[in-house]
């Protein structure tokens, strides 16, 4: 009896220790249960779901398309007008209780600007149209592509629907930069300098807080600047490593290659370790309990991470959020390296992004070290 007395009192001890912590219940309880709410109201939330869809003119007319449009659908649908009352997409709804609306979007645009709309994720498949001929150019191996493609098929070859005499014809894109691989390796690289600076700077500095090695290291003639700049350096350098590693394997596995300006990557990989060393500076500043710490390293990471477009397009959240979303450093940083290696981008095309990553890094920097807790 005394035995289990004796390990009673230590798990209650051990409890107490635990909750007596209030960053411990927030990070720990309810800040998993926000991000919850937040996600689970962002996927299941009942309403149309959007589907975007580019539509080549080859008429030489916009609004000719859109008529030939409003003729497959059977004039179901409706034309949008922009500004100056010009049209410029057509919308068509399919209605369905049980599974939620689908809406989807028709913009008429050229090949050039409909295969940029593709490499970004804006859309997932590009629609010719030849008269009533329609001729559908997406990524096989994509599903959300074969998806969309057998729900406008459906309603097109269905015999209450469409017009007699529409023929369908099917290609394939699997062009660099098209493929889904050709997406997610940028947004990777990205998420893989975001996740090391904030769990290697951060919880490395946490953790030397806790074990009392930064007290003993400001005993030194050490000037303290010079030592967050070391980690950052050091860092920085595994991140090069890493990253030239996943590019190594993308390219000779799936035959990856960078379209555009390698001073442009390369300014655009430092000014990203830069915004995220700086966030991670300021995460790391006072906090010596590494429960607490991880909490604030996942507050800054999940969101991003979910929200930033790195696994899919950050088009599919509601347009409101989307101006929010693309201010976001890792959508930025993502953004720009997605844009160098599909896009063909350069200097002038990254100087914007990479200029604002690299104010934020120094802010966030400066910031935690002038309230920096080294004891």
């Amino acid at each position: 009896m005394k035995n289990d007395n004796q390990l009673f009192q230590l798990i209650l001890a051990h409890f107490k220790e635990i909750i007596r912590e209030p960053g411990v219940i927030f990070w720990g309880i309810v800040f998993p249960i926000l991000m919850a709410l937040g996600l689970g109201i962002a996927f299941t939330k009942k309403g149309d779901q959007i589907r975007n869809v580019a539509v080549i003119d080859g008429s030489g007319s916009f609004t000719a398309q859109l008529t030939v449009l409003d003729q497959l659908f059977s004039q179901q649908g409706k034309i949008v007008l922009a500004e100056g009352q010009l049209p410029s997409r057509y919308e068509f709804t399919l209605f369905s209780e049980k599974t939620g609306n689908v809406t989807f979007r028709f913009t008429p645009t050229d090949w050039e600007h409909a295969m940029i709309l593709l490499k970004r994720g804006n859309i997932d498949l590009i629609l010719e149209l030849d008269g009533k001929n329609v001729k559908y150019h997406f990524d096989p191996l994509k599903p959300e592509a074969q998806l969309l493609y057998l729900q406008l098929s459906k309603h097109f070859n269905s015999p209450t629907e469409s017009i007699i005499g529409t023929e369908e014809e099917i290609a394939p894109l699997t062009l660099t930069g098209t493929r889904y691989i050709d997406f997610l390796i940028p947004g990777l690289i990205a998420m893989g300098i975001m996740m090391s600076c904030l769990w290697g700077i951060s919880y490395g500095i946490i953790d030397k807080r806790s074990k009392k090695l930064l007290r003993r290291m400001i005993a030194t003639p050490m000037k303290r600047s010079w030592f967050l700049i070391s980690l950052i350096t050091v860092r920085a350098g595994m991140n090069f490593l890493e990253a030239g590693l996943l590019f190594l394997f993308a390219w000779l596995f799936f035959h990856i290659s960078i379209q555009g300006n390698i001073l442009a990557l390369a300014v655009m990989f430092i000014t990203g370790n830069i915004a995220f060393s700086g966030i991670a500076i300021l995460a790391s500043c006072r906090t010596a309990n590494t429960e607490i710490g991880n909490g604030l390293i996942n507050a800054v990471v999940l969101p991003m991470m979910v929200l930033s477009g790195i696994f899919f397009s950050y088009h599919n959240f509601p347009d409101w959020s989307i101006p929010f979303i693309q201010k976001l450093p890792l959508t930025l940083l993502a953004d720009g390296i997605r844009g160098i290696f599909i896009e063909g981008a350069g200097l002038s095309d990254i100087y914007f992004p990479s200029m604002i990553l690299g104010v934020i890094g120094i802010l966030f920097f400066s910031a935690g070290l002038k309230i920096f807790k080294w004891y």
